[in-house]
């Protein structure tokens, strides 16, 4: 009896301590928000339901079975539902990845460690396909390149210079393979920047004075120290990449391209459910062995001790006769890019007629017109439209309280891992907090849609709910909010927190008092890069999305869809402002940094 009373004050005097009990409580969430969901659609892959009947009168619902994985892996549909899918979505991982790391690379190093002029603006308007959707390049390449065998009407090039793209150069893997690394090389350009950054002069000002050239200084010293960042762009880029939705259907679906991801819609859409848990299964694990190998490369040179300082203005490199060049082929770049693709969004949203660019064709029906049934079907402008007017508010209501809440949540988690790395609980939540990471996000909408479709425990069916959509994206974007909250939380001295133990101050008002305001900075970041995702996220949603809870990234989609191009590209227009005008704001107001957030 005496033994059973000790374990029971132990366990109260663990619990009884705040820290405890709010590392239990995180533990048992992530558990049940990330680890069962995932155990859920494993199972459901391994086991007869009542609809395989209509595949095999042997399925005896209930009972275990492999039937399903060897239908993918080894039978009449195998090659078009897993290996073709599998192959395109390898091809656009490696590819994007080797031309997003190149240019991002290329970029941060002339950005930091030359005498460029106007850093300040060459690198807000390189960082600037990060802040914007990674469709909206797609969007603008489709009305750029399309021509009419495939497209219906003709394209920009065509109406303008009767250039008619082939097929292979309107859709399909090169486009994809383009505009995503158009986007993605923002990545590598955010983390080497950083690195590049971090490295003081003195270790480059040493090799000159040696007699070392600029390439040996780059492959001795620069390189092996940017090396983790590097493989951090490739985690963030491959697996981003592979998994990727919106891209490869809006150019690759009408041309019969599929990838894993856009082949796990189908099949969901297509109520082939178990084949996308599948689907969503193999993305798992192929975004998990590239997390694996990263660890493998990168090995005992994961952190680097760097002299302290920034690069001063005798060791940047001069560009001398060569700054002319440099200087044109970035100005072309970014508005090749950049203000090009997104000119043509614009205007495309004031074209009455697909393809034709005159002034007579010039509307503004399509941001304040009036239902009229010979334009798109009678849909009024995006400024009179009750559907686009539910669709902004739903999407800030999901925005700002995903955004806010899993900041918040990141600064906790971000306090439980710097107090507690030494202690297993701390690296428990920092390990589970990961695994959304390791999730391509149409995966994890397939499997929250399995989870939440019906009652579960305590929890009620919150399929077709905006609450599901907000629980989704703050458990999406854990990662990137722990991420930032844990680089605050080490800068942050325990001294301060035990003075106010010191004076009484109880755990929750140490936490409000202290920790709260000295996190400020760190809990903008944070803010600003999950409201940024949030805000143009589309693969996440697509799966969860219904008319009444309906985002503008999901009402983009839609309008494409059902070939209204004009209101597509106006939605996309609002979401770029908007992410644009936060982004500005939170920099200048609040000094927030997105690359605290990601990257590793």
């Amino acid at each position: 009896m005496k033994r059973i009373e000790r374990k029971l004050n132990q366990c109260k005097h663990i619990l009884g301590n705040p820290y405890n009990a709010i590392t239990a409580i995180a533990i048992a969430a992530l558990v049940f928000l990330i680890v069962v969901p995932v155990w859920e659609i494993i199972r459901t892959t391994l086991i007869w339901s009542p609809r395989d009947l209509r595949l095999t009168e042997s399925a005896i619902p209930g009972n275990f079975t492999l039937f399903h994985w060897i239908r993918i892996f080894h039978s009449n549909i195998s090659k078009t539902r897993l290996y073709i899918p599998l192959r395109n979505s390898l091809l656009i991982g490696i590819s994007v990845s080797a031309l997003s790391i190149s240019l991002g690379s290329i970029f941060a190093y002339i950005v930091t460690r030359t005498d460029l002029p106007y850093k300040k603006l060459f690198s807000f308007l390189l960082m600037a396909p990060y802040i914007l959707p990674s469709w909206y390049l797609s969007m603008a390449w489709l009305i750029i390149f399309k021509n009419e065998r495939a497209g219906g009407r003709p394209g920009f090039l065509q109406a303008l210079f009767s250039f008619n793209a082939p097929n292979w150069l309107a859709y399909g893997l090169v486009p994809v393979v383009v505009t995503l690394s158009l986007h993605y090389y923002a990545y590598t350009f955010l983390l080497v920047s950083s690195a590049l950054n971090s490295i003081g002069g003195d270790l480059e000002e040493m090799a000159e004075i040696k007699g070392a050239s600029r390439f040996t200084i780059l492959r001795k010293i620069t390189f092996p120290l940017i090396l983790p960042s590097l493989l951090s762009s490739f985690i963030l880029t491959f697996s981003k990449a592979i998994g990727t939705f919106g891209v490869p259907a809006f150019l690759g679906l009408r041309v019969r391209f599929y990838t894993l991801s856009t082949m796990l819609y189908s099949s969901i859409r297509s109520r082939q459910t178990v084949e996308g848990y599948i689907l969503s299964i193999i993305l798992i694990v192929m975004a998990m062995l590239t997390i694996f190998m990263n660890q493998k490369m990168i090995g005992s040179r994961k952190s680097f001790t760097t002299i302290s300082g920034k690069a001063s203005r005798k060791n940047l490199v001069a560009l001398g006769r060569w700054k002319p060049l440099i200087l044109t082929l970035l100005i072309v770049f970014i508005v090749l890019a950049v203000l090009f693709p997104t000119g043509i969004l614009i205007l495309n949203t004031f074209t009455l007629q697909d393809g034709v660019y005159s002034l007579d064709n010039l509307t503004m029906h399509f941001w304040l017109g009036a239902s009229n049934p010979e334009i798109a079907a009678g849909e009024p402008g995006v400024f009179r439209n009750p559907q686009m007017i539910r669709g902004f508010l739903n999407t800030m209501q999901l925005v700002l309280t995903s955004s806010i809440a899993a900041t918040l949540i990141g600064i906790l988690f971000g306090y439980i891992i710097s107090r507690g790395r030494s202690k297993f609980s701390g690296k428990l939540v920092e390990q589970v907090s990961f695994l959304p990471y390791l999730i391509p996000s149409i995966a994890f909408g397939a499997i929250y849609l399995s989870m939440f479709s019906k009652r579960n425990l305590f929890i009620p069916s919150l399929y077709g709910t905006m609450t599901l959509m907000i629980l989704i994206s703050i458990v999406k974007y854990l990662p990137f909010a722990t991420r930032a909250g844990t680089s605050t939380m080490m800068q942050i001295n325990q001294e301060l927190e035990e003075a106010g133990l010191v004076k009484g101050a109880g755990f929750f008002a140490r936490f409000k008092k202290i920790l709260i305001p000295l996190s400020k900075r760190g809990f903008m970041s944070g803010f600003l890069l999950i409201f940024i995702s949030a805000m143009k996220e589309l693969d996440l949603l697509v799966l969860l999305s219904t008319p009444s809870t309906s985002t503008l990234s999901s009402l983009t989609y839609t309008y494409q869809e059902l070939g209204f191009e004009q209101f597509s590209s106006a939605v996309i227009t609002i979401i770029m402002i908007i992410t644009v005008a936060v982004y500005l704001a939170s920099e200048k107001l609040a000094h927030a940094d997105l690359s605290q957030g990601i990257g590793g």
